[in-house]
């Protein structure tokens, strides 16, 4: 067994120390990749994805078409995420909710970290152009690009504006699914462009309400950080609101029937009425984590993926109706 007399590195949180990396497994740098592509993150875009390519194409689509942009669609997403894990290494291991990234812990190199999502971007776009079509190639590019030089490298540590524009990258996958089936693109897939728009900022924001303090430790000037949380949770309900009455227009605009309406209306009075519950308690002198900001979170969450069910079962009641 070879010996060093280097000490072990130790958690960022100080808990205890890591094994050198040398000692690491194949099944560790594994996991370590895997962690640095955020999966969780790229579930989220999924679910976007999926559901548009049933409306572009009627009802179920192609499956190679399917596979193929969920593939590249997945090396895509990793790709940014990876690379923006290179660039924020600095604050990440700043931030409680960061600190255990594979860059921040340094169980991935900052050089294999920026080879690897390089890699997936070059492999994704080419993927997209030989096997899907060159418009998605196109969009999956630009959304890469906007993500990693926009996003992470302009807008994060400079405005509290940052998700608003930000967030552009993350409402692309509705317009690659659309242009992936029909290799143009249309009103409808606008749309939903739209209302994953409107729904980041107080999806992002009410998570950033619990993290406020990390977000100021590490200077990333996040709206909750510089705003009062009346202010913050005001703008969640304006957000809130534009989300509803978008998705609602998807109803008339794609032609879709009486149930994706049913459910865009009842889904966006739920997401409405919890945004006015957070800002009367705000209102009423609540504050810190009673008032429990993460519950709106969690239910953005839900409210997102039930919405888009509706908008992938939509096309297959239509053709039954038909």
């Amino acid at each position: 067994m070879a010996l060093t007399n280097r000490a072990p590195r130790t958690n960022p949180d100080g808990t205890g120390p890591q094994p050198p990396r040398g000692a690491a497994s194949l099944g560790a740098y594994v996991r370590a990749y895997v962690a640095l592509s955020k999966p969780r993150v790229i579930e989220l875009l999924l679910i976007t994805t999926i559901p548009v390519m049933f409306v572009a194409a009627g009802g179920v689509p192609p499956l190679w078409t399917a596979v193929a942009t969920l593939l590249f669609g997945t090396m895509s997403a990793a790709s940014a995420n990876a690379m923006n894990c290179y660039i924020d290494r600095d604050i990440d291991r700043e931030m409680r909710r960061t600190r255990q990234r594979p860059g921040a812990m340094e169980l991935v190199t900052p050089r294999g970290a920026l080879a690897y999502g390089l890699v997936l971007a070059v492999g994704s776009t080419a993927g997209f152009a030989l096997l899907v079509n060159p418009l998605s190639a196109v969009l999956s590019a630009f959304a890469i690009l906007f993500y990693i030089f926009v996003y992470t490298m302009l807008l994060k540590r400079r405005t509290a504006q940052n998700v608003v524009w930000g967030g552009i990258a993350g409402c692309m996958p509705v317009l690659i699914g659309w242009a992936a089936v029909t290799n143009s693109l249309d009103w409808a897939p606008f749309v939903l462009f739209l209302v994953v728009f409107f729904w980041t900022p107080p999806h992002t924001w009410t998570l950033a309400m619990r993290y406020k303090e990390d977000y100021a430790q590490a200077r990333v000037p996040m709206l909750p950080v510089v705003a009062s949380d009346r202010r913050v949770l005001l703008e969640c309900l304006l957000y809130s609101w534009a989300t509803a009455i978008v998705s609602v227009a998807f109803w008339p605009v794609a032609g879709t029937t009486w149930f994706y309406g049913a459910v865009a209306v009842a889904l966006g009075a739920l997401l409405v009425f919890q945004a006015h519950r957070l800002l009367n308690r705000s209102r009423a002198g609540v504050t810190g984590a009673r008032l429990k900001t993460m519950g709106f979170f969690h239910l953005s969450n839900a409210y997102l993926a039930l919405l888009f069910v509706a908008v992938t079962v939509d096309p297959l009641i239509a053709n039954m109706l038909a």
